[in-house]
């Protein structure tokens, strides 16, 4: 599964820490082994269920937020250089898992996308930052996880969880107006 989970994200390459590489993964690995979507249906089910027909899938929006949110943490650190330290790392990790928890969200009834059991009483960002602490990913990479979404309101962001919100909400807002 991990070699699935791979292929399924180059973008793992980006993180230079061996060990929260790995972490990165192997919570991917955990969330298709507790999913009842596998890596297909990842390419064909509509990134949100809050979007009548949302006509981009979820790999298509993750991948992505995951490439507006490292390309913007790359300028602003480049423009910003010593004065906003930004960890690249944590923002390739905390993009890549932001979503990870709608594998737990969605369930697949007549090859659609609905909400699981579990997603009626938890979101992804508590699903997710379950999954990511069972395999050892960092509280910072967690708190990313955690405060991508609106759920992210009630607390103070880092900046890593800055770039990840606006990037994940620049891939999200646009379609409502579809």
């Amino acid at each position: 599964m991990l070699d699935k989970v791979r292929e399924l994200w180059p973008e793992l390459n980006w993180i230079k820490n061996d060990q929260l590489r790995r972490q990165t993964a192997d919570t991917w690995v955990l969330a298709l082994e507790k999913s009842k979507l596998d890596i297909t249906d990842l390419y064909n089910i509509p990134f949100t269920l809050l979007v009548r027909d949302c006509p981009v899938s979820f790999m298509d929006h993750k991948r992505a937020v995951v490439h507006l949110a490292h390309e913007s943490a790359k300028i602003m650190g480049h423009f910003f250089t010593n004065k906003l330290p930004i960890d690249l790392d944590v923002v390739a990790s905390g993009a890549i898992l932001a979503d990870v928890g709608k594998l737990l969200e969605y369930d697949k009834v007549d090859g659609r996308a609905v909400v699981s059991d579990m997603g009626k009483y938890l979101r992804h960002p508590f699903s997710g930052v379950g999954l990511a602490m069972q395999c050892g990913v960092p509280d910072q990479v967690c708190h990313i996880i955690a405060a991508h979404a609106g759920e992210g309101e009630m607390v103070k962001r880092t900046t890593e969880a800055i770039i990840v919100h606006h990037a994940d909400f620049m891939s999200y807002l646009p379609f409502k107006n579809l």
